[in-house]
């Protein structure tokens, strides 16, 4: 099963980011993959609006990198600046990214 990190926005609106990343979540699924979406996981647990708890959010998806045979950028809403770190963080690390739409 191939193993991927899906990125999304998740910052400003995040009712409809929550509901786009599921979105992208159950695309990837439908996929036979097996996705990773760190910003819906850790942010039950950590505050996106404290900045320092963000960066850990962020440093921990990151270190899933070397575990994943691809990052997936969904792209129907935007390449927000956190989806532009995360992908020169995989670029970095030689782990593919890719970009899908879903017709959201």
């Amino acid at each position: 099963m191939r193993k991927i990190i899906i990125e999304s926005p998740y910052a400003g609106d995040t009712d409809s980011n929550t509901a786009y990343a599921r979105a992208a979540l159950a695309d990837s699924l439908e996929r036979g993959e097996a996705p990773l979406v760190s910003h819906l996981l850790y942010t039950q647990v950590l505050d996106d609006l404290i900045p320092e708890e963000r960066a850990k959010g962020i440093q921990t998806g990151h270190g899933w990198l070397k575990h994943a045979d691809a990052m997936v950028l969904y792209i129907d809403l935007g390449v927000s600046p956190g989806m532009a770190d995360a992908m020169v963080e995989a670029e970095k690390r030689g782990i593919p990214v890719e970009t899908r739409k879903i017709n959201w």
